[in-house]
């Protein structure tokens, strides 16, 4: 497939999340959840005009572009203006909320002062490999592409004029297609339609419908059936029941007070606190619970891992934000549900997963997962008071503090055989095992080793789960036994607690410039460390090698632009751009020290950087002040609205 590094546009609905460049193209389409599976290598549209060849919507020299979404919804509208032509072509995209259904719509108005006779084209190739290959075959005014497992059908209320479903490539560019065959092997095929001619003046419209099914699921006959209650639809109909759904769905999750729009600042704030609103269900999956970390960019993996996949610590991240925007329901099925399928029988998790719980590829296990789950149930529940939710859950902590605490024994050299818990531990786990878990990945995923922030996590992890006894204790209070064991495992976070930070004072603290360090090997200023001081609350703001530290990150990693960087000598993606994400994260930080200057210079550059439509980025381009890389990425929208 074509490389495709930037969602420019992001929309779904019922069962499907699709995203777009900036001038209509449809990148991709996943269904039945927001990661997998991607089908579409790609999906061209076009018109011949009059005697012309292909005009391609999405990529002409004579079109000029404007996109935008009908407010404050997931409708995306692309307006073309050919200007050889003097036509203009509105596209709007949206999913319904009933059915596994992409409605593309298209109005055509001709500006120009002779008749434009239009023919629009279609040209779609799914991924195919060796074991899922693609057919093809034309059946009731419908192009149905499919392979073993689905079927995606491209069909409009008018009828096709004509069709190549082999060896369409060659022959598109002309904007004439013609095939004798009903039904072919090729993975990509195209269809065409007569808009017919426009006069000058003259507007005109066609609605092409896409639609998905699992194979699985029906036969052909019911197929058709449904396709044929997709043609019934009333679109303007369907298209109003679209918006009045997300416009309600958006004021029932807005959960404060939106800054009065007297400015081009003010305005743009806001368009990224409803378009993280509007983004955080499109990247969810219904049934599980999962959160993807954003649409994927990188299927090649030519320079990254991969993004569409659920990290359980930026899930963590994503549901505080939940928390934040009334959806307390997300929140709880992501710990009730997601967290406690996924987690090992030893108590961890790993690092990342479909977010319909399989496990997804990994390249090593990375502690702060772990400990972020049991971290992210005490948040949620001091939000909601929920002790049902707390006794739900406390199964799947206390394994997961458990484990925390064997990998403490490991990295403090921890042996004290007259200790009951550790005696407990041992027997669940082996030694072998044992002995490999301190080769924990960072947060950052690129070096092995101890590291501040982790720790800093366990911390987080241990004082949150004895907070969660001290709230549940009272639950037992007829179980001796229980109460028991609670006060063992409780005696030995709080010890691991203050080894914790002792071992942090001895090997991660610098006497020569009096700051903190990201792990015991190494000197680079991380803006990592600061997950010390927030969340995590290991050491206070004000104290005085957090202060030094502090500085230190604005000496080093803080950009002209007012962005800061994830770490020194950082090489990934060129690693010379400012993560929205740092900076929130300092925001974070000065807003515990009540700097609200400080914190709104950082806000400030995040809501500057964010792109036309309210998305934020992984990564800006420190001169343009643009979206570099990965748009639409949750943790960077948690992050804003936590702050």
């Amino acid at each position: 497939m074509k490389n495709k590094y930037f969602n420019d546009a992001i929309i779904g609905g019922k069962g499907i999340t699709a995203s777009y460049s900036n001038n209509g193209e449809l990148l991709r389409m996943m269904y039945d959840a927001p990661d997998f599976r991607q089908y579409l290598d790609f999906f061209y549209t076009g018109v011949k005009v009059n005697d012309s060849w292909m005009i391609y919507l999405h990529e002409d020299q004579n079109n000029r572009y404007n996109q935008y979404y009908t407010q404050d919804t997931n409708i995306l509208n692309t307006e073309i203006e050919n200007t050889y032509f003097n036509m203009k072509v509105k596209q709007t995209d949206f999913v319904s909320v009933k059915n596994s259904v992409l409605v593309k719509r298209y109005f055509f108005e001709n500006n120009n002062t002779i008749d434009l006779n239009v023919n629009f084209l279609v040209h779609s190739k799914l991924l195919s490999d060796y074991n899922n290959s693609v057919g093809a075959k034309l059946e009731e005014n419908t192009l149905v592409q499919y392979n073993h497992n689905d079927t995606i059908c491209i069909f409009s209320k008018n009828p096709i004029l004509s069709h190549q479903l082999n060896d369409s490539k060659n022959t598109i560019g002309s904007g004439v297609i013609q095939d004798k065959d009903y039904i072919g092997m090729s993975s990509d095929s195209s269809i065409s339609y007569d808009v017919g001619v426009i006069k000058p003046g003259e507007k005109k419209e066609l609605d092409i419908f896409i639609y998905i099914t699992n194979n699985t699921k029906l036969d052909a006959e019911k197929l058709f059936k449904e396709i044929s209650d997709i043609k019934k639809m009333d679109v303007n109909r369907e298209q109003n029941n679209v918006e009045k759904y997300w416009k309600k769905y958006l004021k029932d999750h807005i959960n404060i007070t939106l800054k009065e729009e007297n400015s081009e600042y003010n305005k743009k704030y806001n368009k990224i606190y409803k378009r993280t609103i509007l983004l955080f269900p499109l990247l969810t999956n219904q049934s599980s619970g999962g959160v993807a970390a954003a649409i994927e960019v990188d299927e090649e993996k030519e320079n990254c891992g991969r993004y569409g996949y659920c990290w359980p610590r930026d899930a963590v991240f994503i549901t505080e934000a939940f928390d934040k925007l009334k959806m307390q329901k997300e929140t709880e099925k992501f710990y009730k549900n997601f967290c406690k399928n996924t987690q090992n029988k030893n108590g961890m998790w790993e690092q990342r997963f479909y977010t319909d719980g399989r496990l997804a590829p990994c390249w090593g296990y990375q502690i702060d997962e772990t400990a972020s789950v049991v971290y992210g149930v005490y948040e949620h529940f001091k939000e909601v008071d929920d002790m049902k939710f707390l006794k739900d859950t406390l199964k799947m902590c206390e394994n997961a503090s458990k484990f925390l605490c064997v990998y403490m024994d490991n990295i403090l050299g921890t042996h004290d055989t007259s200790d009951i818990v550790k005696n407990e531990i041992e027997a669940t786990y082996h030694t072998e095992e044992r002995n490999k878990l301190p080769l924990s990945y960072d947060l950052w995923e690129m070096h092995e080793g101890v590291h501040l922030y982790s720790l800093s996590a366990i911390y987080a992890a241990f004082d949150a789960m004895i907070k969660i006894y001290e709230n549940i204790e009272p639950e037992y209070k007829e179980n001796r036994l229980k109460l028991e064991s609670i006060s063992k495992l409780k005696n030995k976070m709080k010890k691991n607690m203050e080894e914790i930070k002792k071992y942090i004072s001895q090997n991660m603290y610098d006497e020569n410039m009096k700051c903190l360090l990201r792990n015991n090997s190494d000197k680079k200023t991380d803006i990592s460390v600061l997950g010390c001081v927030a969340p995590f609350k290991l050491f206070g703001t004000k104290e005085k090698k957090v202060v030094n530290t502090i500085e230190r990150i604005n000496l080093t990693l803080r950009t002209y632009t007012g962005g800061y960087l994830r770490f020194e000598d950082d090489n990934y993606m060129g690693g010379k751009n400012p993560w929205p994400i740092a900076t929130l994260w300092m925001a974070m930080y000065y807003k515990e020290i009540g700097d609200k200057k400080k914190m709104d210079e950082c806000i400030k550059f995040v809501v500057n950087s964010a792109n036309e439509h309210g998305f934020l980025a992984e990564q800006v381009d420190n001169s343009s002040m643009k979206p570099s890389w990965v748009n639409g990425l949750a943790w960077s929208h948690a992050m804003f609205v936590i702050i």
